[in-house]
């Protein structure tokens, strides 16, 4: 039997919950265009895949790639052209994103939608960019000439793509810490100073990050590491001057 007293306890559950039900269910959608999207883009990308296969090779020089399974040329093509579908989703996929954290913001903030999209594409190319054009070539020169003449290097194409695909996408992620440490100072959650303070406690991080997203070798790990670094310290910049805007409103309003 059911009491008067419970009846607006389970009423006010209910609709606490719906809420939360209704925020699951945007993400899902969002989640799924999002891959949509991407997948869409890899179907194309791979029509160009023998191009892109070239284009990826170019850090590791004039050393060759073998491939040692029957499937193993078939899945290298595939998971290139998801790597590729993933970079030219970037747009929809921050729009996605951005767009399901909007609803937290205020009105005259929800405009920053599009220039937050912009910022984080660009951000992620300069990091894979970054990625391709310095860290690869010094890895591989580093990595492969490790042992001398004690062992003879046979790179596969399919750890060769596991390899450039995770550093592609680790150094993307990891350039977007000035644009995710905006955001939490707009919502107030971080400040200079707090910043300032943890350099230490966030060279530890930053070293645990580069750890995490960068195969188990030392050398990779500083390469992502001293970027990430300089990144931390350009994002104090930025947190420094959305406080003063702030704080500027403020005192305007």
């Amino acid at each position: 039997m059911v009491t008067n007293n419970q009846l607006p306890v389970e009423e006010e559950e209910n609709k606490a919950a719906m809420p939360f039900l209704e925020h699951l269910e945007e993400l899902r959608w969002r989640l799924l265009k999002s891959i949509v999207a991407v997948i869409v883009l890899a179907f194309v990308a791979f029509y160009f895949s023998d191009y892109l296969i070239r284009f990826i090779k170019i850090p590791l020089g004039d050393v060759p790639l073998y491939n040692i399974k029957v499937t193993g040329s078939f899945y290298a093509y595939l998971k290139v052209s998801l790597i590729t579908g993933l970079l030219a989703a970037l747009p929809v996929v921050f729009y996605q994103l951005w767009s399901f954290i909007s609803p937290g913001l205020y009105k005259h903030e929800k405009a920053m939608v599009i220039p937050l999209v912009m910022i984080s594409t660009i951000l992620f190319l300069i990091g894979g960019a970054f990625c391709f054009v310095m860290v690869l070539p010094l890895s591989f020169k580093f990595l492969t000439g490790f042992s001398g003449d004690i062992i003879k290097n046979t790179i596969t194409i399919g750890s060769y793509i596991n390899f450039v695909g995770l550093l592609l996408i680790s150094f993307g992620f990891a350039f977007q810490l000035p644009i995710l440490a905006y955001f939490l100072a707009k919502i107030g959650l971080i400040s200079a100073h707090t910043l300032s303070k943890g350099r230490r406690y966030a060279v530890v991080m930053i070293l645990i990050v580069g750890a995490i997203l960068t195969p188990p070798d030392v050398f990779t790990q500083v390469l992502l590491a001293v970027p990430l670094y300089f990144l931390y310290e350009i994002s104090i910049v930025v947190v420094k001057i959305t406080q003063r805007k702030k704080h500027k409103k403020i005192e305007a309003d």
